[in-house]
């Protein structure tokens, strides 16, 4: 028996379906949409391209751009239409650096490294957040650099105090506090800690006061204060059950405070639970420290969350690292389990669809009993990594109606630990919606969008997020008056919460509205964004 005709394939190898008419198959043109959003994934070998190589050591970004769309990689060169929208420039722009001076700018250069995914071994400048040096090229007997988290060089804000107690000064002790914990920066922390060993009791108690009334829970009443600072003051025959209660409620109005007012302010109040709860850990009996190390990774979630809002994904990568430590050291298994949920969303944040998939997968099949609140999600989560990459609608649409179940029989159940509670219905619709996106039906994922956003479920930080990503949909939907007026709603809503993430979003927005940039609504979108 014979075949009509020879089998159709994509430049990739893969043979096309009969339904598609075009040349190329879903993953490629997939990745064909990307490329006016984000450079591709590149593999290791990428960077011993000769020309790109020389470009390197020509210590000329410009040069290396260009080595970079040229690269053989690609197939066909990339354009620099193509590549000056992954900064947010125009074509003449890109020409400019690519055949003018080389650039002097800092901030630029760490932008482009940024953008390229250039190794910070093959850069001429020194990249802050990377070490200084690959360990195949550290001379013998010379030490490791000190890595984020570690007691040589820990992650935190440079501007601790304002961050932490703004309107507090240096000497008045409280700052003391915070570094004398492992969160400290530089030499101080050890020396501060042991200032506060040699303390007497007075002292400690004297200065605990102020700071807790003045800075962390000014509205205590006096029997609660002094609870406290006994606990605090001897926490090794004070801190019980009920102490770590509190503390459990305090990290409750941490969170409550999220999606209302900006990252700031429950960032500020969870960091300083967090050093009080490692100092107090180190002292309290055994008992007691896995209850209270169960909460502060609670807490180191949370404010992983909070540095993924504020987009620092390195010291949110830190604090998720710091929270699995503590929930294996207090045998709480579902929390182990919940992080990996989050590390996977943090991976949709950065777009790298195999970790979204493989991370939900892991949170999926681990050890642990979910909540089934929280079972829905991590579900939904496998179907946006599916989604994202390029499996078949209908198993994305499968895991959906899973994770729909999961959360109907969560309705009424109340976890203990209160994991995942803001997961509902209207949650659920949203993350179906960003399904879509990814699977390419932006109009669907528009209506989704549309629909929750009608209702008054979302708190204002995260209206603001999915009204950036509803002018997303709309503006791949080749809608780019409605894209525009969704996302200036958008704008105000990120300026009051000071969430960086719904402006990252909405930069992405922008790349996408690049074609009717000249028009009222996406000019004044981007005006409004750049402003």
């Amino acid at each position: 028996m014979g075949f009509e005709g020879q089998a159709r394939r994509c430049r990739c190898g893969t043979q096309l379906a009969r339904d598609n008419q075009g040349a190329r198959c879903h993953q490629c043109q997939k990745a064909a949409r990307d490329l006016h959003v984000r450079p591709p994934a590149v593999p290791p070998e990428f960077w011993q391209n000769p020309d790109l190589r020389n470009a390197l050591d020509s210590r000329h970004m410009g040069h290396v751009i260009r080595a970079f769309r040229l690269h053989p990689f690609h197939g066909d060169p990339l354009s620099q239409t193509v590549v000056a929208r992954w900064s947010h420039r125009t074509q003449a722009q890109l020409s400019r650096i690519e055949n003018g001076q080389p650039l002097n700018d800092f901030s630029q250069l760490m932008q482009w490294a940024h953008i390229l995914g250039i190794p910070a071994d093959l850069l001429w400048f020194k990249v802050p957040d990377a070490e200084s040096q690959p360990a195949a090229t550290r001379a013998a007997g010379q030490p490791e650099a000190a890595t984020p988290g570690s007691p040589e060089q820990p992650v935190v804000p440079s501007h601790l105090d304002e961050l932490l107690v703004p309107g507090m000064a240096k000497s008045n002790g409280f700052s003391t506090l915070l570094e004398s914990t492992s969160f400290a920066g530089g030499p101080s922390g050890s020396a501060a800690a042991t200032e506060w060993d040699a303390m007497n009791l007075l002292n400690r108690r004297s200065f605990l006061t102020q700071a807790l009334s003045t800075a962390l829970w000014p509205a205590l009443a006096p029997q609660e204060l002094a609870h406290l600072e006994a606990a605090l003051t001897n926490a090794s025959t004070n801190f019980v059950d009920s102490t770590v209660e509190f503390f459990r409620r305090q990290l409750s109005a941490c969170i409550a405070d999220d999606g209302t007012e900006g990252p700031r302010k429950p960032l500020r109040s969870v960091l300083n639970l967090l050093s009080l709860i490692d100092r107090s850990a180190r002292e309290v009996r055994p008992a007691v420290r896995r209850e209270l190390l169960s909460v502060g990774a609670r807490g180191a979630e949370f404010a992983g969350w909070l540095f993924r809002d504020v987009h620092d994904p390195h010291r949110a990568r830190f604090w998720y690292d710091r929270a699995t430590e503590w929930a294996q050291e207090a045998c709480d298994l579902p929390m182990q389990g919940y992080i990996l949920l989050k590390r996977s969303q943090m991976a949709y944040d950065e777009r790298d669809a195999v970790r979204v998939l493989t991370l939900a997968q892991a949170a999926q099949e681990g050890p642990w009993q979910l909540p089934a609140n929280v079972r829905a999600e991590v579900t939904q989560q496998e179907a946006r990594g599916l989604a994202m990459t390029g499996e078949a609608m209908r198993l994305v649409e499968q895991k959906l109606d899973d994770a729909r179940r999961l959360a109907t029989a969560a309705v009424n159940t109340s976890p203990r630990d209160q994991l995942g509670t803001y997961f509902n219905d209207g949650t659920l619709t949203l993350r179906t919606a960003s399904c879509y996106v990814e699977a390419g039906k932006p109009q669907q994922a528009a209506v989704l969008y549309t629909e929750v956003l009608a209702t008054t479920l979302l708190s204002r930080r995260d209206r603001g997020y999915f009204l950036a990503r509803l002018a997303s949909s709309l503006a791949y939907s080749g809608e780019p008056d409605e894209a525009a007026a969704r996302g200036l709603e958008a704008v105000s809503l990120a300026v009051a919460t000071n969430s960086q993430r719904t402006k990252r979003e909405l930069g992405r927005t922008l790349t996408t509205l690049q074609p009717w940039i000249s028009q009222p609504g996406p000019r004044q979108l981007r005006e409004a964004v750049v402003n």
